[in-house]
């Protein structure tokens, strides 16, 4: 490729020089940056969420809101960053 010498001006993850060296297309589905992405979140699972944070927040002696959301919340696989940025959100 005789363009490639551009391609160095610009800023590389592991991933992507490899597929640079092995050819492009060369990456799995499900590798590099891709696999990153997060579901996004329903309209369902963010009113679970407000109802869950309204519940646990006004609990005496909870320490650990994220925690007890976590413990309910009905989609599995959503990481205590997920849960907290998304509250944050809303």
């Amino acid at each position: 490729n005789k363009k490639a010498f551009v391609e160095l001006l610009f800023w590389k993850s592991p991933a992507v020089i490899r597929e640079m060296t092995e050819g492009y297309g060369s990456l799995q589905e499900g590798e590099g940056a891709g696999r990153r992405r997060v579901p996004p979140w329903t309209p369902q699972e963010e009113q679970e969420l407000r109802e869950l944070y309204w519940k646990y927040k006004e609990v005496e002696g909870s320490e650990d809101i994220i925690a007890a959301i976590l413990a309910h919340l009905p989609a599995p696989g959503r990481t205590r960053r997920q849960v907290v940025k998304q509250l944050v959100r809303l």
